[in-house]
C-alpha cells in the first residue's frame, strides 16, 4: 500500500527526491547511450560508393570496391602532413593526377561506410598517361592508358611507412585534420577510436607488403608486380622461399572490345575481359566479400562498358603519310601476323623460347598460382575459371603503341626506336617516370635524372625481372625502312 504524503517525515521526502535524482541521473546518460548505439547500429549500416552521371567521370572517381576496405577520407588526407618527412611534395610527388576542384586525385574513389566517407583506388589510377610535348608545357591526360607517371610502390610505401612512424597516433592525426574541417565531439570520438585500429592494419599489411618486395628491384614508374601480391594478401602463402619477380608495366585498357576473347595479361593467362577486370579490383584492394553485393559488381560492369568502344587516343603530332605508306608493308611482314586483329597468332602466346625476352614475369606465376587464382568466387556467378599457366607472352593488339612507352612487358625498353636495335645496342641504364615526349624516337624522354622537382627512377636492366633482351623483330632492318615502320606506328 502506498504512503499518503502527509505520513511522510521531512526525512523520508528528502531521501525519495534524492532517490529520484539519483534514478533521473542513471536514466539520462542511459537513454543518451542507448540513443547513439541505435544511431551507430543505423549508421554502421550505411554502405554507399560516391555515384557519377557521367561514365568519364564515373571511370576516373568511381568504386571498384576497393573503397569498402578503404582508409577514412580525411585520414587519408592528411597522411602526407602527419609524416611529411616520408613524402615530400604529398601525393603530388607520386605522380598522381589532381583535377582542380576534386577531393582526391583521378584514381580514387570515396564511399559513404558506417560513420566515414573512405577512400580506396580504382582503375584509373594505373591507367591515366601525363603527356607533356616540352618541359614547359602543360601536360594533357590520357585516359585507359598506361600510367607512366605514377610510382605505386611509392605510395603503399608510404602508407605502410606511416603507419610506422612515432608521429601516426590520434592526436597528431586529428590534429590535421582540425586544419582543414571542423570536428564535432562525436566525431572525435569515433577517431580516437578508428586511428589505432587503422594503424594496426597498416602495420599487418606493411608486413605482408615487405615480404613481396623483399630482394627485388623496385617497380619504379609506370610498373607493378601483379600477382606476387595475391599470394600474401590473397591466399596468405609464405614468400620467404619465393623469389620470382613479376614487375610489368602498367597496360593500356582502351578498345577493350577488340580484346574479348585473346589472351590477356602479359604472360596470356586468362581470356577473359570480365575476369581480368575483377582481378584488378582485387589487386587493387576489394575482396569476395565485396564483389558480391549487385550494385557494386555492376559499378565495376559500367567501367567495362566504357573501355569496350574507348577509342585510343590519336598520335598528336604531324604524320610524314608517305613514309608511313612505304612502312606499311614492313609491319605487315615484320609485326602485323602477331599483333593485327584477326591475323594468325594474333591474342596467342609466343614461347619465350622464340621470343627471348625477359622470363620473370612468366615465371612468378605458375600452375599453382593459376590453379589458386581460379578458386576465386567459388558460389559466386562471376567465379574466377579462366586463368591458366602459359610459357610466353600474349601477342596485343598495338592500338596507341606510340603512348605505350617504355615497352617490353617489363618497361625495359624506353622508346620504340630503341626496340628496333638488337639488345646489345638498347640502352643499359635508363631513367622512367618523365612525362616529356619524344616524337622522333617515339618514347617519353629518359636520360634526364630529374626535372621539375621530381627524381626519376633509374632501371637497370642487368638486374634480374628487368631484361632487355629479345624481340628482335626488325632489327635487323636499314636504318630508312625503320624509319618508315616507325611512322606507320604512329598511325595506329
Amino acid at each position: 500500500m502506498l504512503m499518503d504524503d502527509d505520513t511522510l517525515t521531512a526525512v523520508d521526502k528528502e531521501s525519495i527526491r534524492r532517490w529520484k535524482r539519483y534514478l533521473l541521473i542513471l536514466a539520462v546518460p542511459a537513454i543518451l547511450a542507448l540513443a547513439g548505439l541505435s544511431i551507430y547500429r543505423q549508421q554502421s549500416q550505411v554502405n554507399e560508393p560516391v555515384t557519377y552521371a557521367n561514365d568519364q567521370d564515373h571511370f576516373k572517381y568511381g568504386s571498384i570496391t576497393s573503397d569498402s576496405n578503404g582508409i577514412p577520407y580525411w585520414i587519408w588526407k592528411t597522411l602526407p602532413e602527419v609524416c611529411p618527412g616520408l613524402l615530400p611534395g604529398g601525393y603530388a610527388s607520386l605522380g598522381v593526377v589532381q583535377e582542380p576542384g576534386k577531393d582526391t586525385p583521378i584514381g580514387f574513389s570515396k564511399r559513404r561506410k558506417g560513420l566515414f566517407e573512405q577512400v580506396g583506388p580504382n582503375c584509373a589510377l594505373c591507367h591515366t598517361t601525363s603527356f607533356r610535348k616540352s618541359e614547359s608545357a602543360p601536360a594533357t591526360f590520357y585516359l585507359t592508358g598506361p600510367s607512366n607517371q605514377l610510382d605505386i610502390m611509392g605510395y603503399f610505401k608510404f602508407l605502410f611507412g606511416c603507419a610506422r612512424d612515432p608521429a601516426f597516433t590520434a592526436e597528431n592525426v586529428i590534429a590535421a585534420i582540425e586544419k582543414h574541417t571542423d570536428l564535432g565531439f562525436v566525431e572525435r570520438f569515433f577517431y580516437n577510436a578508428a586511428i589505432p585500429q587503422l594503424r594496426e592494419a597498416l602495420l599487418d599489411r606493411g608486413r605482408k607488403f615487405d615480404s613481396i618486395i623483399a630482394n627485388r628491384p623496385p617497380w619504379g614508374p609506370g610498373r607493378v608486380d601483379t600477382f606476387n601480391p595475391y599470394k600474401v594478401l590473397v591466399f596468405n602463402l609464405d614468400m620467404s622461399n619465393d623469389k620470382t619477380i613479376g614487375t610489368a608495366d602498367f597496360m593500356s585498357i582502351w578498345n577493350q572490345g577488340i580484346r574479348e576473347g585473346i589472351w590477356l595479361h602479359w604472360d596470356g593467362n586468362n581470356d577473359s575481359v570480365d575476369e581480368r577486370n575483377l582481378s584488378a579490383s582485387i589487386g587493387a584492394g576489394a575482396t569476395p566479400e565485396t564483389l558480391n553485393h549487385d550494385d557494386d559488381i555492376e559499378s565495376i560492369m559500367r567501367i567495362k562498358r566504357w573501355i569496350l568502344t574507348r577509342p585510343a587516343p590519336a598520335y598528336p603530332y604531324s604524320i610524314d603519310l608517305v613514309k608511313a605508306a612505304a612502312g606499311k608493308p614492313i609491319y605487315d611482314k615484320y609485326c602485323g601476323y602477331c599483333h593485327e586483329v584477326g591475323s594468325r597468332y594474333f591474342g596467342e602466346v609466343t614461347p619465350l623460347k622464340e621470343l627471348g625476352t625477359d622470363p620473370a614475369r612468366n615465371v612468378a606465376f605458375d600452375q599453382a598460382m593459376a590453379a589458386r587464382m581460379n578458386t576465386i568466387g567459388e558460389g559466386s556467378p562471376w567465379h574466377f575459371h579462366r586463368f591458366r599457366k602459359t610459357d610466353g607472352y600474349a601477342n596485343h593488339p598495338l592500338d596507341g603503341i606510340w603512348l605505350r612507352g617504355p615497352y617490353l612487358h617489363n618497361g625495359s625498353v624506353p622508346t620504340l626506336r630503341d626496340l628496333l636495335k638488337p639488345p646489345t645496342a638498347r640502352p643499359t641504364v635508363f631513367y622512367r617516370g618523365n612525362d616529356v615526349f619524344n616524337p622522333d624516337d617515339v618514347g617519353f624522354v629518359y636520360t634526364a635524372k630529374e626535372a621539375n622537382g621530381r627524381t626519376f627512377y633509374e632501371v637497370d636492366t642487368r638486374l634480374e625481372g628487368n631484361g632487355n633482351g629479345g624481340h628482335n623483330y626488325g632489327t635487323d632492318l636499314p636504318p630508312q625502312a625503320k624509319d618508315s615502320l616507325l611512322e606507320y606506328l604512329k598511325t595506329l
